[in-house]
């Protein structure tokens, strides 16, 4: 392995005075599960990693404030979000979804802040975070902004983050009685990585679904939100016949990505069909 400096500063801020805006070969390294993967199999060489595991512990919080809005610190492993009785209670959607989310050993390690910032639309907290409205604070040598976890991602491995920025923290807004599915089909087990990641959240009037937002992953280059099958959905019965229309809209709507995990073809069936199941597993239907 090419020798590489390695920083452990005691503060995000100093962490960020590290990083260089034209120096691709630094990076930041919280769990670094991904990062490590690609350095052996030499996808990424480093001139330069810093250490995130020192800053501040209150970047490892996770709370739920008087609002019921989740607050989760960027350095919060994968498996305290999934302990949290806070989560468990407010948002049981997120509990279940990191249930198979790679494995014990994997999510013990890896960061909340890791997993939104690395870019690989197989990941299931991107997607699931998405549907939720849920915003990351990023912070930079330019000062702070807030980005919608859907409006991260350009494209494969790419988000809107500059070299020198990290999330500090992401705000999950209270759901408000809003329902919420997640469904994650694999071709091999559960744990595995999606041939699809799929997400719904919508509310109910009486009988008619409102404000959906749907998102998927893993059949697609990036997370996507589709605003046309969501138009599908809006004021329409909640029955099969609806689930039928919004499943034959999404498959229109996507630009689907062959891979390992499955054909464009399959992948296109994948969400016609979860679709439908994601608004019963939600109660829709």
């Amino acid at each position: 392995m090419t020798p590489f400096e390695w920083e452990e500063p005691r503060t995000l801020k100093d962490a960020v005075a590290l990083l260089d805006p034209e120096d691709s070969s630094i990076r930041p390294v919280a769990g670094g599960t991904a990062l490590m993967l690609m350095m052996k199999t030499g996808v990424f060489t480093p001139s330069r990693l810093v250490s995130l595991a020192k800053i501040e512990p209150h970047y490892s919080q996770i709370r739920v404030d008087a609002s019921g809005a989740l607050k989760i610190g960027a350095m919060a492993s994968l498996s305290a979000l999934e302990q949290s009785a806070g989560v468990a209670k407010h948002f049981p959607v997120i509990t279940r979804t990191l249930l198979t989310l790679s494995n014990v050993r994997v999510r013990n390690v890896a960061r909340v802040g890791g997993a939104l910032a690395h870019g690989d639309p197989h990941m299931d907290l991107p997607p699931l975070l998405a549907s939720l409205g849920a915003i990351a604070h990023v912070i930079g040598r330019n000062g702070t902004r807030d980005v919608a976890v859907q409006d991260l991602y350009l494209g494969y491995y790419e988000t809107v983050l500059a070299k020198d920025e990290l999330i500090a923290e992401v705000t999950v807004p209270p759901l408000k009685g809003a329902r919420v599915a997640y469904i994650k089909c694999t071709s091999r087990s559960a744990d595995d990585w999606p041939a699809l990641g799929l997400a719904i959240r919508w509310e109910v009037a009486g009988k008619a679904i409102r404000s959906p937002c749907v998102i998927v992953s893993a059949a697609t280059e990036k997370v996507t939100r589709l605003f046309e099958t969501e138009k599908v959905l809006e004021g329409a019965s909640t029955d099969e016949k609806t689930a039928r229309r919004a499943g034959d809209a999404a498959v229109e709507e996507v630009e689907f990505l062959s891979d390992a995990h499955g054909s464009a073809a399959y992948k296109k069936e994948l969400l016609r069909v979860h679709l439908a199941r994601a608004l019963r597993q939600g109660g829709a239907l």
